[in-house]
């Protein structure tokens, strides 16, 4: 992923409303959701979402199907696991290491 791409998905990720809506589309799987249940959910105007929607969209962190009247959104696994690889590349000094639980590069509590 180039810095771009990544900085573009990280703005749109940057707010609380498109964060929910990504890590509730996660959740759902490849299946996705429709718009409708979204709101639905977020307990918002259809208006509202439509916007947000467009934005993780627009950083390639959405894709979409039309499914009858409804739109299905779905999360881009491929672009998420590609924005963690980008975040996490140069990890343990560029060495490999094991999931972030079990890293050894340990995080100093702040006081």
């Amino acid at each position: 992923m180039e810095t771009n791409h990544a900085l573009e998905a990280l703005a749109a990720l940057a707010h609380a409303i498109r964060l929910s809506v990504f890590r509730m589309l996660v959740q759902a799987g490849p299946a996705g959701m429709p718009a409708g249940r979204i709101a639905e959910l977020l307990e918002m105007p259809a208006s509202s979402l439509s916007f947000h929607l467009k934005e993780l969209n627009r950083a390639g962190l959405l894709s979409s199907r039309q499914d009858g009247r409804s739109i299905i959104y779905m999360a881009r696994f491929e672009t998420m696991n590609a924005l963690l690889g980008y975040l996490t590349d140069n990890c343990c000094g560029g060495n490999p290491c094991s999931p972030v639980s079990t890293c050894s590069v340990a995080l100093e509590p702040k006081s």
